[in-house]
């Protein structure tokens, strides 16, 4: 009787888990969002950045000064990241190296974790599903150091 009980409470724990993983719809929607980003960043294309982009985003930087180190952060708003496409700062990267390697790092119900490996810095993308359709809603960055 005790290992009914146990499988029974055990069961009731774990199945509904196994129903909160994405589904393949999801990833292919969540790994089209960060390309719609990360490719409207290099395109100059300020529509397909704004769809990706929760129009709350906040994206940020810890910048730490060497001599004293003392740390600050820095944020871009979904406003600028678009304004900023729309002038085309991304489409100053040359071709070659345009590097948007998406990885999925987690889903769980409405929120995904995503890292993008990009030309000069790596994105770590916060998701959410959002009436619907997956968006950026946070993103913590840091520079690749040069060589």
């Amino acid at each position: 009787m005790r290992l009914l009980v146990a499988i029974v409470l055990a069961g009731s724990v774990l199945l509904p888990m196994a129903s909160r993983a994405a589904t393949a719809a999801d990833s292919s929607a969540i790994r089209q969002t960060a390309l719609d980003y990360i490719e409207g960043w290099y395109a100059g294309d300020a529509e397909r950045m704004e769809r990706a982009l929760h129009p709350e985003l906040a994206k940020r930087i810890v910048h730490t000064n060497p001599a004293n180190g003392k740390s600050r952060l820095d944020q871009m708003s979904a406003m600028t990241l678009v304004q900023s496409a729309r002038a085309g700062y991304g489409t100053k990267t040359p071709k070659n190296e345009q590097r948007k390697e998406v990885t999925i790092l987690d889903t769980y119900e409405n929120a995904a974790s995503v890292k993008i490996v990009a030309a000069a810095w790596v994105d770590y993308l916060h998701m959410a599903r959002f009436d619907g359709r997956w968006v950026i809603v946070n993103v913590l960055w840091e520079l690749v150091p040069e060589d």
